[in-house]
């Protein structure tokens, strides 16, 4: 079997290098600062955990290789702009939009999309990074330095945030895994939880879009869509083409995990439905210590980054999968984290389904 190379080394290439190991697959993340000259044969394969990538030494060995999956679809997607206009193309529904230009005025944003616009930089920016709100009741301008290098959104009002990861094959056979509610803090994920029965009339319309999507694409391996919810209406927020965090909670709670069937489509090896397992929770752990303690409750898996713990920066997650609502409940109730997480262990207690 040939060697997977992973571009990036954060805690995406682990996962799939975990995934990797019971396959037989020898995973190799590489941090894209490497300067180690890399021992690429012609038949091995390359993938990434992240969009866009600076040049480097590491990057250019693998952004050359022939046989790096997704190579062009990933610059469409990472920049915002291509990848609106990539879902207008294929008639997705998204927020109402447009690209902020050098002569793009905030009077001209509030009188197409309303009184309250976000600008997303079209480049980079996650977790609530790389925005900036412009609301009319303020009189917010758009700053000079954001001219040319980003979008403006319509704000929406939306019911909930859900998100949908599926797989698509090198033969165009797609598999999906249930729709997962989020939680977004500050712009930070902080909860997730799958499935949800009540979210079940969504997901043939969820993963009609998703398929649209990949298809025209020509997309091999895992991608997340994330939605907002407007009654019974789903609005493509932004998408990932790689292993997504809302999509943790399918190492604990599906036979096969995202980042096994990314692998496995990578590779060329047979996908197959995922069988999900019970109810699961997911919550990240955001610059919060390492606590052992976690372990003594019941359905909890722990996922340690080994990063130093900063505030903001996602350090881990922890999984839990369970048929037994009271073992879940139990779980959020014994959970000891520190402000903010009791507004998401709240959320997900209240989204608890009674098994």
């Amino acid at each position: 079997m040939s060697v997977l190379w992973v571009l990036g080394a954060g805690q995406l290439g682990a996962m799939l290098k975990q995934a990797g190991t019971p396959l037989g697959i020898d995973v190799r993340p590489v941090d894209i600062e490497s300067t180690e000259t890399l021992a690429l044969a012609p038949t091995d394969i390359v993938t990434a955990e992240r969009e866009e990538w600076p040049e480097t030494v590491a990057t250019k060995q693998l952004a050359t290789h022939s046989n790096f999956v997704n190579l062009a679809t990933f610059p469409q997607l990472a920049d915002r702009l291509t990848q609106k206009q990539w879902l207008d193309r294929l008639e997705l529904a998204t927020a109402p939009w447009f690209p902020v230009e050098a002569d793009s005025t905030a009077a001209k944003a509030y009188d197409v999309l309303g009184e309250r616009v976000l600008m997303k930089r079209r480049r980079g920016g996650y977790d609530g990074k790389g925005q900036y709100w412009l609301k009319q009741s303020e009189g917010a301008e758009i700053p000079e330095d954001w001219k040319g290098q980003a979008i403006a959104e319509q704000a929406i009002n939306f019911d909930e945030e859900a998100s949908l990861v599926g797989v698509r094959g090198k033969n165009g056979e797609t598999y999906f895994y249930p729709l997962t509610l989020n939680l977004h803090i500050n712009g930070i994920l902080y909860a997730s939880i799958s499935p949800l029965e009540r979210l079940k009339p969504l997901q043939s319309k969820a993963e009609a879009m998703l398929s649209k999507l990949m298809n025209a694409l020509d997309y091999v391996g895992v991608m997340a869509m994330e939605c907002f919810r407007v009654g019974d209406e789903l609005l493509i927020n932004e998408l990932a083409p790689r292993v997504h965090n809302s999509g943790h909670w399918t190492q604990a709670g599906a036979s096969i995990c995202q980042f096994e069937n990314h692998v496995r489509a990578v590779t060329g090896l047979p996908l197959a439905p995922a069988e999900v397992k019970n109810q699961s929770m997911m919550v990240n752990l955001i610059g919060v210590d390492l606590n052992y303690d976690w372990l003594n409750l019941q359905g909890l898996e722990l996922y340690w980054y080994k990063k130093e713990v900063r505030p903001g920066r996602k350090v881990g997650h922890l999984n839990f999968c369970s048929g037994s609502h009271s073992v879940l409940e139990s779980a959020l109730t014994k959970l000891d984290l520190p402000e903010p997480y009791p507004e998401a262990l709240q959320w997900l207690a209240k989204n608890l389904p009674k098994l």
